[in-house]
């Protein structure tokens, strides 16, 4: 008997396909971005806004290791930190679904995103195990409802760190933290706290396209 899987879902196939393949003009579309006084200078709804038209996709093998990371562990809830227009979100969910349990719980800045993102989700028939919460995740995730138990950050990267340690209380031991893009300069505080045995983390990096960092609770 042949088996299924949801990422086989042709409305899930036509959804990533299409989302990839616009993905491609990311660097063409960030060219012509203009970042008013500078990113540095920027506040995180700043540079939401301006980088609207920006994807910034996880890469397919990427995508593929976080489904099935999510199907090995079975998490309830799984954290999504940095939606944008939904692609890491969808290999998720994906998971969630053929798992026959939990959510995902995502987070955005970018109501263009958002708006575009729920859409999609609602056409691959997975809105129903996505919840998309508005605005800074250090605030939208301040009041989450439950643990964490399986962690995507993958958001702007000098805020890693300081949404992983607001959901530090929320991780129980064992619990899975990926962070996506570590070859990033700016990835590196993140890098160190979680490489520190004293912090109580476990960590390896994963070589997919700019990197991710694997992390275990301890």
């Amino acid at each position: 008997m042949k088996s299924t899987h949801t990422l086989a879902d042709p409305r899930v196939e036509t959804a990533l396909r299409r989302m990839f393949e616009r993905a491609e003009q990311d660097d063409a579309v960030a060219a012509g971005v203009d970042w008013g006084p500078g990113r540095e200078r920027m506040t995180p709804q700043e540079h939401a806004d301006a980088a609207a038209g920006i994807y910034m996709p996880i890469s397919t093998a990427g995508g593929e290791l976080l489904y099935n990371l999510v199907r090995a562990v079975r998490p309830a809830t799984v954290v999504e930190f940095g939606m944008s227009y939904g692609i890491s979100t969808l290999y998720l969910a994906s998971a969630v679904r053929d798992n026959g349990t939990g959510r995902v719980i995502t987070t955005e800045l970018s109501k263009e995103k958002i708006r575009s993102a729920r859409g999609t989700f609602a056409d691959a028939g997975l809105d129903d195990v996505i919840t998309v919460l508005e605005g800074d995740a250090r605030d939208s995730l301040a009041g989450l409802d439950a643990s964490a138990d399986f962690i995507l950050l993958d958001g702007w990267k000098d805020l890693c760190l300081p949404v992983l340690r607001l959901l530090e209380p929320r991780l129980a031991p064992g619990t899975l933290v990926v962070a996506d893009d570590v070859t990033f300069t700016s990835m590196q505080p993140y890098l160190d706290y979680v490489r520190d045995p004293a912090n109580g983390y476990r960590s390896v990096n994963f070589p997919v396209e700019d990197g991710m960092e694997i992390t275990c609770r301890l």
